[in-house]
This record gives C-alpha cells, structure tokens and sequence, in this order.
C-alpha cells in the first residue's frame, strides 16, 4: 500500500461569513487548511496512508490544529513543535462578478522558523513511496527552503516518487530571493509537476510563453523545454480554469508524459460554494490517479479534475469527498441528485 508523505504549513483560516466584505464582517468562521495539509486530506479519504509533516506552536491554537489533523485521519507521528505562532489567512469570499481577497499573516510562524533538526527526513521518509511539496513552503521563508530542499534531496536518495504544486503566491515571496533563485534546484528532483507553463517558466527563470491550451500541437513543446530543465520529470499537469464569474467556474486539465498530451472535458461548476483549496483536491486526485490506475493516464486526470468539481462545492479548504463521489462524477453523473 502507498505512503503518501506530504510538507508545508498547516494555518487557521478566519473567513467572512456570508460573502460580507472584510470592512462588513463583525465575526469570523475558524477553520484550518493549507496546500499540503489539503492534498493530505484528499488523500486520507480516499484510503491511502498520509503522513503531513509540518511545525505548530506549543499553545492551545497549535493544539487545535494538530486536533484537526486527527479528526481528519491524517498522520501525525512526525510533527514538531515549538515557535511562537500559527499562520493565519484571512479570507474574503467573492459572488458573481466580485473575486475573493485574502490576507496572509504568516510572519515569524513556527513553519517559517523552522531550524535544521526540526525533521529527521530519512526517518520520516521510512515506509513511504511518494513525497509531495509546493511552492507554497519554500515561499515562506528562507529556512522554509532549506527545510524544502533537505526534504527533496532525502527523498529522491531514498527512491520516493516527488511531486511539487507549482502555487505561485507572489505575497509571500517577500525574504529577498526570487522563485527563479529557489524553485530550479528543488524541482530538479520532481517527478510530477502540477501548475500552468508560464509559471513553470517562470519559477525556472525563463521568458513567458502565453500557451494556447486548446492548441494540442504547440503544447508538447511548451511541455518538453520544462522535461529538459527538470531531468527527473515524468509528467506535468495543468488545471484548466474558465471564470465566468467568482460563482461560476468551467474546470478541466491537460496531462503530458513527454510523448502524448491527454485532455479533459470542461464541466461546469455552479454555483460555487468555496473556490479556495480546488488546486489541492487536483493534485491530490493527480497524485491518487497516478498512483492507482496502472498508467491509464486519461483516467488518472478525469480523476483529479472530477475532484476539483466537486471541491467548488465544498465551504473551507479541504476536498471531504468520498472515492465513490469522484467516480460517480467521473462518469458524467453531476446531477446533485438526492441519495436516498
């Protein structure tokens, strides 16, 4: 059975209620979430073993969290503590025509601090198969990043398959060192990369190139210069992502193994209940696909973008989505009907 070991840190979310405005909202809703953590979720609930590795505070609000990473089914042997604080982000939840807003506070949180020792990775990687990160984490901080990179390196000496979400937060760059400073070495060892080519580009410090993604002949090669900058890559993915609106969204995905590009159906997702966490249910049917169906490569992206469907419909960061509930929609069923 699979090992999914996945890294970064896990935050409070305080959300408006009721698509009010930060300058409307008297009360905020507390729930958890964070990238990695997300993907760690979907998992868990599709019965795969996860172990989240990430640093709280020694205090009752790093306590609530660790909480709710138990009740989640996430494993939690490999957790450190210490730091001063959690991470928080708020959130201003968009309708119609008016985008969502969020705020970071981030600072000095006990991921950001983290020190050489905080992790024993050879120890944590026993037993495991698949390492998953972001580009969220080594955003964060300096020592963030160097926690990211002994990670990598750890599992790719130990034979783990890799995975990054590319998850560029132009907010959090903010320690003097850009992407294209960073991001090259650490994907040099992924296996899979999940993110839009420009800022695949981008991160590797190279021009922008406005992909067409309905042009399936200008794609490979779009694909195959980030096969060459990254020589372990195996596959990268694309989520498609249509915005007619903040409560109507068109979803769908493009996967490339270096030889043919697979392509999923657009659906339609509306309305949307909470748009914020779609990125992380992807890639963590990405993640289940690749690992389950036997290379059936079409079937592994209808997978992930059938789980970031149903995530539109979901209110806070994770996918609680059932396996059944993504293959029910995998196979074209989206009538929302009653279960009985």
């Amino acid at each position: 059975m699979s090992k999914i070991v996945t890294f970064g840190e896990i935050m409070l979310r305080l959300s408006t209620e009721r698509h009010l405005r930060f300058i409307q909202a008297k009360t905020f809703a507390a729930s958890y979430g964070g990238g990695e953590f997300n993907v760690a979720v979907s998992l868990a609930n599709y019965g795969l073993e996860t172990d989240f590795i990430t640093k709280v505070p020694e205090n009752d609000i790093g306590a609530c969290a660790v909480k709710e990473m138990r009740k989640l089914k996430v494993g939690l042997d490999n957790v450190a503590y210490g730091g001063e604080r959690l991470g928080i982000y708020y959130l201003e939840t968009g309708a119609g025509t008016r985008g969502s807003k969020v705020v970071y506070d981030r600072s000095n949180s006990s991921l950001a601090t983290t020190k050489p020792g905080d992790f024993d990775w050879k120890k944590i990687f026993e037993g495991a198969t698949w390492f998953h990160w972001s580009g969220i984490t080594p955003a964060i901080s300096e020592s963030a990043a160097n926690q990211c990179l002994e990670a990598v390196k750890a599992a790719h000496e130990l034979g783990l398959k890799i995975s990054c979400d590319l998850n560029y937060r132009s907010k959090l760059w903010k320690y003097g060192k850009q992407p294209s400073e960073v991001m090259p070495e650490l994907l040099s060892y992924s296996h899979v990369i999940l993110g839009d080519i420009d800022t695949a580009y981008f991160m590797l410090g190279k021009n922008k190139v406005n992909p067409n993604y309905q042009d399936e002949k200008s794609l490979p090669s779009l694909y195959d210069a980030l096969f060459k900058l990254c020589p372990n890559l195996e596959f990268v993915a694309t989520t498609l992502r249509y915005s007619v609106s903040a409560s109507h969204q068109r979803i769908g995905g493009v996967l490339y193994d270096g030889k043919q590009i697979y392509n999923a159906h657009i659906k339609e997702v509306t309305p949307v209940v909470d748009r914020v966490g779609s990125g992380d249910a992807f890639m963590g049917g990405l993640i289940y696909g690749l690992l389950t169906y036997n290379q059936e490569l079409q079937k592994a992206l209808d997978f992930a973008v059938a789980a970031c469907c149903l995530k539109h419909t979901i209110s806070g960061d994770y996918n609680l989505v059932t396996l059944e509930e993504v293959e029910k929609m995998m196979t074209g069923d989206s009538t929302g009907k009653v279960s009985r």
